[in-house]
Order: C-alpha cells, then structure tokens, then sequence
C-alpha cells in the first residue's frame, strides 16, 4: 500500500513526541527479538511505534488461528511465516525502519550467529526449555549485551502482579515470575500484553541510557 509520507516526515513527527535526543537514540537502536507470539508481536508493535529503527525478528512459526486471542495477527495472516505477517505490518507503521527477519528455530548451535548483531535481545518464548537454552546460551555468549525476558503471565490474575526485575548487570525479567500455563490459566491478550510492554518499555529505557527499573 502507497503512503504520501516521506522518511524526514515520520521522523519528525517522532521528534515532535519525544524529542530529537530521544529519538536519535531509539533510531540508532537494534533489538532482536526471539519468538513472535504474544510477547514478541507485541513487544514488536512498541518498538516500532517508538521508532526504534533496526529490529531483527525471529521465529519459525505461522500464524494459527488459535493465536488472535492474544498475538498482533488478523484473519487475513493465517498460514503464513510470523516473521512475513509482522514485518508487514510494522512497515505499514513506519515503512522506513531497518527490519531483518529470520524464519529459523534459535538453537544453541545457530544462536551465536543469530543474535551476533544486536545491542539487546529480547526474549519472547511460549515453551520454558527453550526458553532457558536461550537465556543460559546469551548468558554465555553474549553477557555483554542487555537481555531482556519474560516469566509468568499466563490467566487473568491481578495486573499488579506483573513487575521488571534486574537480575543481573545486564539481565532483566518482566512477569510475575509464578504464574505458569495450565487447565484454567491459558495465556489471554490482557496479562500477554502487560508483560510485553513491560519487557519493551525497559528495552526504551536501555536504549535511552536507563539501567534501573
């Protein structure tokens, strides 16, 4: 779909919310971001409204209809690739971000490559297996760089439950910390959503020069 916006007119429009130091940092910024699911695709959406202009999007999965429940798809995006279906939709946010997509499962093996290239890595996994590989092997390989994942969001228990903990100098973790899937408790837009602005909003911060939470 054609837009009348030019690159210099988006930008400026982000300036005029954020302020010109602001957005030149959230512009240079790259972020990775590993599973595109409830957390990732909405973790993608922020960011990309933020303007943050290098995003790096990784899952192997498509798009089931079992998904709208609580991830950043329509109707119309069942079946295809997650990495397709999303990318088109933030580039329908700002056509001039940088987006790189990899349509792969992250293993331990690929992960060295995979996430090579990125100042912070956000982790958006479902299954808690992968979800400790991955944390354990950027621990490993990357401690240098800012990793920011998620733990417990599953029902619709108390919104104030969910909090950011800074685990470490450069690791941080966003949900409840308890609250795991089961019969009765699946995972709903609202809880999946809080978490994810949680894990993008500390990603805003890092990328702004704050640490704390």
């Amino acid at each position: 779909m054609m837009h009348p916006f030019t690159k210099k007119e988006i930008y400026e429009a982000l300036v005029e919310r954020h302020t010109a130091a602001y957005q030149e940092k959230l512009d240079a910024g790259h972020v990775a971001i590993a599973g595109l699911g409830g957390l990732g695709s909405n973790v993608a959406f922020a960011l990309a409204r933020l303007g943050v202009g290098h995003l790096h999007l990784i899952d192997f999965d498509r798009v089931d209809l079992t998904n709208l429940n609580r991830q950043q798809y329509l109707l119309r995006h069942v079946g295809m690739y997650k990495t397709d279906a999303l990318k088109e939709q933030l580039l329908q946010i700002n056509p001039y971000l940088d987006i790189t997509t990899d349509c792969v499962k992250v293993t331990s093996e690929n992960l060295k490559t995979l996430f090579a290239d990125a100042d912070i890595i956000c982790e958006a996994f479902d299954n808690a297996e992968t979800k400790a590989m991955f944390v354990n092997s950027i621990l490993e390989w990357f401690p240098q760089k800012k990793l920011v994942c998620a733990s417990g969001m599953a029902g619709f228990g108390s919104s104030n439950t969910i909090h950011t903990r800074k685990i470490g100098s450069n690791f941080y973790l966003c949900g409840d910390e308890t609250t795991d899937i089961a019969h009765g408790q699946c995972l709903m837009a609202p809880r999946a959503a809080l978490c994810a602005a949680h894990e993008s909003n500390m990603i805003a911060r890092l990328l702004l020069g704050e640490e704390t939470v």
